[in-house]
Parts: C-alpha cells; structure tokens; sequence
C-alpha cells in the first residue's frame, strides 16, 4: 500500500500526527521484512550503511505502527516497566545526539572520547518522562531527519561520523527490535485472544 493510500483511510489527526484508537497497518511492511538482520561489517560503504539505518527504522515504525494508543503505553517492553512510548522516546534522545555530534563534525570542533552511555540513558529519561506518544513520535521523526541532514551535508565522511551514524541508527535498533518483535508479537496475540 502506499503512503498516500495509507494516509487515505487515517483516524484524526492532532499536529500531522495520526491519532489511533485501532491498530494502523504498516505502511512499509515490505521494506521491513526485506531485513537480514546481519551486523553491519566495519567495511560497508555509506550507502550501505545508510540502508541499514533506513530499513531498521522503518521495520521499528512498522511494529510501532501496529499497535493501538493503549498498547503503546502499555508496560512489559522491558522488565523495568518500559512501554513502547519510552522505546521511542530513548530512540529519540538518542538520534538527536547523533546530530548533535554530526554537527560538531561537520563543524570540525568534534572532540573524540567515549560518552557515559548509562548517564546519557538516565538523563535521557529524565528529560522524557511524561511527553506523551504523540509528541515523542514527532520527536523521533524529527531527531532521524535532523541527523540525516547534518550526515548529508559532511564535506568528508569520516570514521567517527561513520560510528555515530551506526551507533545511534542501525546497530541501535538492531540491539531493540528483537525485543520490540516479541512484544509487539505479544501485545497483537492478546488482542486476537480477547477478540
């Protein structure tokens, strides 16, 4: 189906988000399931990489898609509570740091070193807590194009650009789609269940 059919039959829609008290079906399912799920090798070429970034957020946003608004706030995604909206609010936070450390290299004042990932969640969670799907959904969105303009605009693609780009794109939804599967998996056979 394409985006513009799917679009078509949409439920209402609050700031060019699409309000769902029903389930959405997925408006890139084939893309999704073209997915290998292999690794990225340290040899790809950026197109390659940017591929698998493409079809991981799209096969993220075709599960996310799926549910309706009370599964996705529903807790179960990990076992400390998390739901689907904390899901896409830790992508969100962590596409805007890949961009925000793009622009740095684009600007050429990058300093390399390690970031405190376990403190970066934490604040990252912080900052979130309470945003609503709706706001954290465009968030997300508008995060990923950020960072893929700033990624666009490189004069020099160069390793640490390369590592930003995958540790918050492919290789971090790779870490967060098995889970997201199972649970989306879950969350849809309850559903069928209780019809």
């Amino acid at each position: 189906m394409r985006r513009t059919e799917y679009l078509k039959d949409a439920r209402p829609v609050w700031d060019g988000v699409v309000l769902r008290s029903e389930p959405m079906e997925p408006a890139l399912t084939s893309v999704a399931q073209c997915r290998c799920g292999a690794p990225l090798a340290p040899g790809l070429h950026e197109s390659d990489r940017r591929g698998a970034e493409v079809v991981g957020w799209h096969e993220t946003h075709s599960l996310v898609d799926s549910l309706t608004a009370e599964e996705l706030s529903k807790p179960g995604y990990y076992s400390e509570g998390w739901t689907v909206r904390d899901l896409m609010a830790h992508l969100s936070a962590w596409l805007a740091e890949g961009g925000k450390q793009l622009e740095q290299i684009h600007a050429g004042t990058y300093q390399a070193g390690e970031l405190d990932v376990e403190a970066a969640n934490l604040r990252f969670s912080e900052l979130t807590e309470g945003i609503p799907f709706e706001v954290v959904y465009v968030q997300a969105w508008a995060s990923r194009w950020r960072m893929l303009g700033v990624w666009r605009d490189l004069a020099e693609i160069t390793a640490p650009a390369v590592g930003w780009l995958d540790k918050v794109g492919a290789q971090h939804y790779d870490e967060h789609l098995p889970r997201l599967r199972e649970w989306v998996g879950e969350l849809v056979g309850r559903r069928i269940v209780a019809n």
